[in-house]
């Protein structure tokens, strides 16, 4: 199964849309590392169903369209994986929640994150 989400990417990973304007072709970079890895909790909560909470371990592969620059590189590797790198170390082992849920109440106290279920109940996740 391939799941695409959308993540804000450090600056260093950025381009501006003038450079992306240019004639030039596009080239793609594809990234793969074993240690692009992390794990995570989650659980599936829509309207009369809530699943058991649950983990997953997840593999992070990256592939970049753009333009190669003056050197001859699309980008950096040692950038794409520093930040790759860090990215998968700050989400390993945390909660993924549906924070557009209309089934749950989601709400943080302190430094944690507590959410109420449509089914009564209730999680408390540091």
């Amino acid at each position: 199964m391939e799941i695409t989400t959308t993540i804000q990417l450090p600056r260093v990973l950025k381009k501006t849309s003038s450079s992306l304007a240019s004639p030039s072709p596009s080239f793609s970079v594809y990234v793969s590392k074993d240690y692009f890895k992390f794990n995570a909790a989650h659980f599936i909560a829509f309207k009369g169903y809530r699943e058991k909470l649950h983990g997953h371990n997840y593999k992070v592969d990256l592939k970049i369209w753009g333009r190669k620059n003056g050197d001859g590189y699309v980008l950096d590797f040692g950038k794409i994986k520093a930040v790759l790198r860090d990215l998968c170390k700050d989400i390993n082992e945390h909660v993924i929640l549906p924070v557009n849920s209309n089934v749950l109440e989601i709400s943080e106290k302190g430094e944690n994150v507590n959410v109420k279920c449509e089914d009564g109940s209730l999680f408390s996740f540091p």
